[in-house]
């Protein structure tokens, strides 16, 4: 591990691990990794606040700053997003956004927030496409900082995990195309090898539709020509 890599995960263990991407970058870890290479302040990080921003300074011997308004508002209570049930379609939209997983439910069924595992971080508002989601404050305060590194590595693990899951998911598509394409060549050289050359094994779905649309087109426009004169 390089220095940089170390100071990076310093830095990363004091963020709150909301994953909001309200500091400008795709994830807690990512902004570690400016702040440690000099391309981030901070300052951009509204869930840490006042104090997030103290200790990132004393860590690495900067001045205080305020928190950038461009990043938004200190957080100064805990958020929770609430889904309106009788308007939520079940779409899973919110579900795919949720950094942590703190949203359960399944397809075209209503879908619930785990209040105690979410941030608040609003990534599943705008993908929802009946707005059935807003973000309401909690009647409790923010807790003290040894309490809010408790909750930070709790969501750290909840978004490795769900990112690990994601690749599985990734990995098994891709293992399950093969394996159809396999088994498609084979039964094709089966039924006649002299056709299985002909198998196209890269068909783009968006090529053929683009391909059927032109030939329509010309189809179309060749009907419509005025005869030729003899």
């Amino acid at each position: 591990m390089t220095a940089l890599n170390s100071l990076a995960d310093q830095i990363n263990q004091l963020l709150p691990q909301t994953q909001c991407t309200k500091c400008g970058y795709q994830g807690c870890k990512p902004y570690a990794e400016a702040i440690a290479s000099g391309a981030a302040e901070i300052n951009q990080c509204p869930p840490g606040g006042e104090l997030g921003i103290q200790r990132l300074a004393a860590l690495l011997n900067k001045p205080v700053l305020a928190l950038n308004p461009v990043n938004g508002i200190a957080q100064i209570q805990r958020l929770t997003a609430v889904i309106e049930e009788a308007v939520c379609i079940g779409c899973t939209l919110c579900i795919q956004a949720c950094p942590v997983d703190a949203i359960v439910g399944a397809n075209q069924l209503m879908h619930t927030v785990i209040t105690s595992a979410c941030t608040g971080c609003d990534l599943c508002l705008p993908p929802c496409p009946v707005d059935c989601i807003t973000i309401e404050p909690l009647a409790a305060a923010l807790p003290d900082w040894s309490q809010r590194r408790i909750e930070a590595d709790t969501l750290r693990t909840r978004y490795e995990s769900r990112e690990l899951r994601l690749q599985r998911d990734i990995a098994d598509k891709a293992q399950s195309r093969e394996l159809k394409k396999a088994a498609m060549i084979a039964r094709a050289k089966s039924a006649d090898p002299s056709e299985a050359p002909r198998i196209n094994t890269a068909y783009d779905p968006v090529a053929a539709a683009l391909a059927r649309v032109q030939a329509k087109r010309a189809a179309e426009a060749s009907a419509d020509a005025p005869p030729k004169k003899h």
